[in-house]
């Protein structure tokens, strides 16, 4: 009876992922985007791999001046994802101005954010620095980065918006690759500024920034350039820029502003995380800058899984096919936990020959490699919170119950958990990180009782 009960359990699990239509749906759009994330986070780690010959106070520099990066990158993910809950519905309707009207909007709530950013890293380097580090040697050398990196954070917004609604509409290939030339282009630059080839100056850490500017600016320019020569859904006219339609602006704000809070808390929960593993030691936030770079490059697949399955659970129903919308969303999550599970394994098999290519202490090398166990044990786990936080619960447009579990849990539980393990109990990094990782759990375990009950799913391009 048991057997039977088995055999039959197994056959209909067979049968939900017999659907080649769902497949060929989600890898056309998955692996560009997927390919995107992996040139991105392979660059990154070349890059991070290049400061690493200049040693771990270089890498502890860069690494906390990419933190005000990060904060920004959240924000523009909150307002691009937010946007794309109505750009991917309006596309499944084939509505084309309206999702215009929605980049418009989303481009001018960027570009402030940008522009704020922009403020705070050239003007005040110091002290945003001060607020990770008392390590003055830290703080001078990203501060001298900074101020040339954060003039980047004025063509980043574009790049983000664009690309975002290329996506939502089906254009995944031409993000692919103008973000994968671009950085491409990025490595190579920072390779001959950083070392001083071919007759260059030898730049250090400034080189990287330098050759992070020069690449965001080409960026931006060509992809825009690219979208209005094509006339492709997502060339918005200066109009719809530069036009403020209040009523229309409150309708999308209504589902966009939890997301971009989301975002922005959750963020500012991250950054105090690295906060505390910086005032461990200069060592502790060393290791986790490296083993972050490797876990970007880990997490790439399951991004592009995230993106794929917001685009196809979104067009569905903004098609009114709400049953087929949540077997999608089902049939994701399945991959995402069974993929984690198998990129955890990859990453416990090849540990230690990557950290032997990084010149920094054995006390950094160690930490690292602590720190990358539990990331790979984990794995499953945040490639699941992904997949329902990104793909599925924003795609159905529940971005307040989003933000109540992930916000909150991350303040609730993570950061008081981070402070209390190195500052109370005085725990080593790796085990502070381990702690963090309970907010993980809590979210999947909300989260699943949530998505069982079909109530993120929301019809918004039936409000406009």
């Amino acid at each position: 009876m048991n057997l039977a009960l088995f055999r039959e359990r197994r056959e209909k699990l067979l049968n939900f992922y017999r659907d080649r239509e769902y497949f060929a749906r989600l890898f056309s759009t998955a692996l560009p985007i997927a390919l995107q994330n992996l040139v991105m986070s392979s660059l990154n780690l070349v890059s991070v791999m290049m400061i690493g010959q200049l040693g771990e106070v270089s890498v502890a520099a860069v690494g906390l001046s990419n933190q005000v990066y990060f904060l920004l990158t959240l924000y523009l993910f909150g307002i691009t994802s937010g946007s794309a809950i109505f750009t991917a519905q309006l596309w499944g309707k084939g509505d084309v101005p309206n999702i215009r009207r929605v980049l418009g909007l989303a481009l001018k709530l960027a570009m402030a954010g940008g522009t704020a950013f922009f403020l705070l890293s050239v003007l005040l380097p110091s002290f945003v620095l001060g607020i990770y580090s008392q390590d003055p040697q830290v703080i001078r050398l990203g501060s001298d980065y900074l101020r040339v990196f954060g003039w980047s954070f004025l063509f980043l917004p574009v790049t983000f918006c664009f690309s975002a609604v290329l996506r939502s509409t089906g254009d995944v290939r031409l993000p692919l690759f103008v973000s994968g030339t671009a950085l491409t282009f990025n490595a190579l630059l920072s390779f001959l500024l950083i070392f001083g080839i071919g007759g260059l100056p030898r730049l250090g850490i400034l080189g990287a920034a330098v050759s992070v500017l020069i690449t965001r600016v080409l960026e931006a320019l060509v992809l825009v350039g690219i979208t209005l020569y094509r006339r492709l859904p997502a060339a918005v006219s200066l109009v719809d820029i530069l036009n403020f339609d209040l009523a229309f602006a409150a309708r999308i704000l209504k589902p966009i502003a939890p997301v971009a809070v989301n975002e922005v808390l959750w963020a500012l929960g991250v950054t105090s995380y690295n906060i505390v593993y910086a005032r461990i030691s200069t060592e502790s936030i060393a290791a986790m800058n490296i083993a972050s770079s490797i876990d970007n490059l880990a997490i790439v697949a399951f991004n592009g899984i995230a993106h794929a399955c917001a685009v196809l659970v979104g067009n569905r129903i903004g098609a009114g096919e709400e049953t087929k919308a949540f077997q999608y969303a089902g049939r994701s999550l399945g991959l995402g936990a069974l993929g984690g599970l198998f990129v955890g394994s990859l990453i416990l098999l090849g540990v230690e020959p990557l950290l032997g290519m990084y010149k920094v202490s054995a006390a950094v090398i160690d930490y690292t490699q602590r720190v990358l166990v539990i990331i790979s044990l984990l794995l499953w786990l945040r490639a699941s919170n992904l997949i329902l936080f990104v793909g599925i619960f924003r795609s159905g447009g529940d971005t307040r119950f989003a933000l109540l579990l992930d916000a909150g849990i991350i303040w609730a539980i993570g950061v008081p958990l981070a402070v209390a393990g190195a500052f109370l109990f005085h725990l080593p990094v790796y085990l502070v990180y381990l702690l963090v990782m309970t907010e993980e759990l809590t979210k999947w375990l909300l989260g699943m009782r949530r998505f069982l009950s079909r109530k993120w799913i929301h019809n918004l391009a039936q409000t406009l």
